[in-house]
């Protein structure tokens, strides 16, 4: 089974998406993790969801990866959380975009910054896009803190609209896949770009 191996600074592996974590996906549906996402999803659409990360983790094509974030520290791999990362097309270039959840009872441990760079090494060795974002909720400060201290660069807010329906203000964070071409912004991107720029 393809996995990220620990490193000794890491707490954390991530393992491909499988059809046994279907549980492990409603664990994450609880509210205080879907807070800032329109709240908890019906079990209908929590199957969608888990058809779609099992498709995803068995496609080769660089569409993306969906990961079970489970604990490297002997605990006998307890899964812990969820993360991947997807094609988008944003602001008419195609990028990749990666979110992630950590069960309440794992936060503040450092998980999800770990699993998130793992999640960068994965999308950078596809060799595909130049970018992987991140969007989290303005007022969601734990996911923009992951974003920071992974490496991303805040570009600016915008408006989205999710799920459809309930009207989200998020951060657009950006990470460069190929840091030897320079990690300035992109052209039509400024740092300081409001809502307006999404």
């Amino acid at each position: 089974m393809e996995h990220t191996p620990p490193s000794s600074a890491s707490p954390v592996r991530i393992e491909p998406w499988s059809d046994g974590d279907l549980e492990l996906l409603r664990r994450v549906n609880a509210p205080e993790l879907m807070d800032h996402l329109g709240g908890p999803e019906s079990e209908e659409q929590l199957m969608v969801r888990h058809g779609r990360y099992v498709e995803l983790s068995a496609d080769r094509t660089g569409r993306g990866r969906m990961f079970r974030i489970t604990l490297a520290d002997g605990s006998g791999g307890e899964a812990v959380g969820t993360i991947g990362f997807w094609e988008r097309t944003w602001q008419g270039q195609e990028v990749y975009e990666t979110g992630w959840a950590v069960l309440a009872g794992h936060q503040g441990r450092g998980i999800a910054t770990a699993a998130t760079r793992a999640v960068v090494e994965q999308a950078r060795a596809e060799r595909k896009h130049r970018y992987l974002h991140a969007y989290p909720s303005v007022d969601n400060g734990a996911s923009n803190a992951v974003c920071h201290r992974a490496g991303f660069i805040l570009v600016g807010e915008c408006n989205f609209e999710y799920p459809p329906g309930h009207a989200l203000l998020t951060n657009d964070w950006r990470l460069d896949l190929t840091p030897e071409l320079g990690s300035g912004p992109g052209p039509g991107l400024s740092p300081n770009s409001g809502p307006e720029a999404c």
